[in-house]
């Protein structure tokens, strides 16, 4: 079968000593820092808005501090509860060593709610008009992430005779999907684009949750698609029914993003301006 040879690019980008700069870490960096100004962009424009009250630019450099212990301790201990958690309980010591991997998107998700509804709390905007702002960055952080993912070689797809399969180091000599590259697309690049034409288009944050709502359903599904591609974790595997840990723990984010639109939709005009 053809197959796509894997760009050598070394997952280590700067070593001196034992001081190391991984693409990995520069891509939550990345995320982070960009999504936070992408954030004070979004603030600062008042059109955008009308009436509802919204963060302000200074508490929104406050966040940025909870948005990172949010990804970081919500998306390890994800991991280690949702995948691995025989391992740590044998290994309790590799809890800390992020730096080997083990981070879990829908722990990181749980981590930063749980950081918007502390920081939220007896705030002059509600915690809906701030879950809009991050749910708009937070797909750009996706984004860097699934990049970071493929340049590992790492969450690799499934065997396939596709044009653009490729033959991953870890994977073994089948060509495979790049399903972290379909994921960065579609849990990444098509989210910002539909979410912002919602926003720029049709004053989506004026009603506060729409956007939010569309983020969690959107990234469900787009997980559920692309789990369909993506080869599930060896120490886990395929779960009853074919599903796999991913499609599980996606199945209620499906659930509650449409909760969430209902509830939106249903409410009466003067709530949402």
């Amino acid at each position: 079968m053809l197959a796509l040879p894997f760009p050598a690019i070394d997952p280590v980008l700067l070593e001196i000593g034992p001081f190391a700069i991984r693409w990995y870490a520069l891509a939550y960096v990345a995320g982070l820092l960009i999504g936070w100004r992408y954030a004070r962009f979004l603030v600062e424009r008042d059109r955008l808005w009308g009436a509802v009250p919204r963060p302000s630019l200074l508490q929104l450099d406050d966040f940025l501090l909870w948005a990172t212990f949010g990804v970081i301790f919500g998306g390890r201990l994800g991991y280690i509860l949702f995948y691995n958690l025989n391992h740590y309980i044998a290994n309790p010591a590799d809890m800390l060593f992020v730096w080997q991997g083990g981070m879990a998107f829908h722990g990181g998700f749980l981590g930063v709610t749980l950081a918007m509804i502390l920081f939220s709390r007896n705030k002059p905007f509600s915690l809906l008009s701030l879950a809009d702002i991050i749910s708009v960055v937070a797909t750009i952080g996706i984004f860097f992430g699934r990049i970071a993912n493929f340049i590992n070689g790492e969450l690799f797809g499934r065997v396939t005779d596709m044009p653009w399969a490729f033959v991953f180091p870890a994977g073994g000599p089948e060509p495979r999907h790049p399903s972290q590259l379909y994921e960065a697309l579609l849990e990444g690049l098509v989210p910002f684009a539909v979410l912002n034409l919602l926003i720029f288009r049709f004053a989506a944050l004026r009603c506060p949750g729409r956007v939010t709502g569309l983020f969690v359903m959107g990234y469900g599904t787009a997980r559920l698609i692309s789990e369909l591609f993506r080869m599930p974790d060896a120490h886990i595997g395929f779960l009853s029914g074919g599903f796999t840990m991913g499609m599980v723990l996606s199945l209620p984010m499906i659930a509650a993003g449409v909760a969430l639109l209902v509830w939106t939709g249903i409410r009466r005009p003067a709530e949402s301006r």
